[in-house]
């Protein structure tokens, strides 16, 4: 027996299962249509009667209204360091000597009015008498190695 070559199915010849596609209902189009008088809104009521905006609660404060406007919070007591780092200040001061918050503020190396902290990053070969408001662990170690002091303002 032969068998028969059946062809493939092509694109051009697919077509909706019969009753599958229905017509969209369109309502407040009369009485004699489906959706007609109400318009499926039902009987009476806010939104029977024109639109409610999203997020709408009827009237008590909305969400967006409770929460608050701005995240999270500052907090005064913070205090933030303006940092020196050591390789910056033997930069700015090769021969050693006497480092103030002041001497740090006419090299450009801080903004004057705010606290300085000195922090150990790079390193120190001259013997440098520092003053300033606060200092890492590793910056005192190092500037105590090279001969220096440290002082807190």
């Amino acid at each position: 027996m032969a068998e028969e070559q059946q062809d493939a199915i092509k694109l051009h010849d697919l077509r909706p299962a019969k009753g599958s596609n229905k017509s969209k209902l369109r309502y407040g189009r009369g009485e004699s249509g489906k959706g007609g008088k109400t318009a499926t809104r039902g009987t009476k009521g806010t939104r029977a009667r024109n639109t409610v905006p999203a997020g709408f609660e009827g009237g008590q404060l909305p969400l967006h209204m409770r929460l608050p406007k701005l995240r999270g919070f500052r907090n005064p007591a913070k205090v933030t360091f303006q940092v020196v780092n050591l390789a910056k200040l033997s930069e700015a001061f090769p021969e050693g000597g006497d480092v103030t918050v002041d001497a740090l503020v006419e090299k450009g190396l801080v903004r004057k009015n705010q606290p300085v902290k000195v922090l150990g990053t790079g390193d120190i070969s001259v013997a440098v008498n520092v003053t300033a408001d606060a200092f890492s662990k590793s910056a005192v170690e190092k500037i105590a190695a090279a001969g220096g002091s440290t002082t807190s303002a």
